[in-house]
């Protein structure tokens, strides 16, 4: 694998920190900076080095598995699944609730459809130049 992929939290954020986590390792996987079979570290490694308790990594980790993205092998790690990038009929349900509330932002920042969807085709190609990178640096 080419550029290690590596976690960071943000105590301020929004989001409570098992969501960055979570989000953050689902967004890896997506743009291929974890690739299926790569082992991630263990929980209270994690926690040390984000320096967080290893209940909330534990958490993210849960979450994560029942969300199919990682499975944890006794004994062995925790690991991305072979199988993590789902059939698009189950991908587009998982994100019913991110686009209803992506909705609700652009309404409530007055944004108009057109530059949503721009901005969400910026994203997409951004993504997609992320992976062809990775991909070259593997």
């Amino acid at each position: 694998m080419g550029t290690p992929f590596h976690l960071h939290v943000t105590p301020g954020d929004e989001a409570p920190i098992y969501r960055q986590i979570v989000r953050q390792v689902v967004a890896g996987v997506a743009s291929g900076r974890l690739a299926p079979g790569e082992r991630l570290p263990s929980l209270r490694e994690l926690a040390r080095k984000l320096v967080v308790a290893p209940l909330t990594v534990k958490k993210a980790y849960d979450e994560l598995e029942v969300q199919g993205v990682i499975e944890t092998l006794h004994g062995q790690g925790t690991f991305v699944r072979a199988d993590a990038v789902r059939s698009s009929r189950k991908g587009l349900e998982r994100l019913r609730p991110l686009a209803r509330r992506l909705l609700i932002e652009a309404e409530l920042g007055k944004v108009e459809a057109a530059a949503l969807e721009a901005l969400l085709a910026e994203e997409r190609a951004a993504l997609r130049a992320e992976k062809r990178a990775q991909e070259r640096g593997a």
